[in-house]
């Protein structure tokens, strides 16, 4: 098999690959928000995910305070942003995480299933 190829076919396998991870995606998160819209959901956990924002946002300025003994208010105003920004994704990330469980686990059944088909593929076996 030349490089031309070899290339192309390993393109169309990763394509494959590709597009079977995205449909497991879907089909697991449909799966779990039983055919609710994905939009009030998220709205659900980022108004359940401010009271860790808030947190954060409070824990990075007593950083930036206790760390400078000068105490420049743009510095402690950064790290609350900062702490702010991180503690809000983590509550989001933890608020929606059995949507991500479900999406990634759909996903990779999917994509264990083409790359099982591809060994067989490449891999003959002979019965005789």
């Amino acid at each position: 098999m030349g490089l031309g190829k070899w290339s192309k076919s390993e393109v169309e396998y990763g394509r494959k690959v590709l597009d079977s991870g995205l449909e497991g995606a879907r089909s697991g998160r449909e799966e779990f928000l039983l055919g609710k819209p994905l939009k009030p959901f998220l709205e659900e956990s980022v108004r359940k995910s401010w009271k860790v924002a808030l947190a954060g946002a409070v824990l990075g300025a007593l950083c930036a305070s206790r760390e400078n003994r000068n105490r420049s208010i743009g510095r402690t105003l950064a790290f609350g942003f900062l702490g702010g920004a991180i503690g809000f994704a983590t509550g989001v990330a933890w608020e929606s995480r059995r949507l991500t469980e479900s999406a990634a686990g759909a996903a990779l059944r999917n994509i264990h299933k083409v790359r099982d088909e591809h060994w067989a593929e490449k891999h003959p076996v002979a019965y005789a």
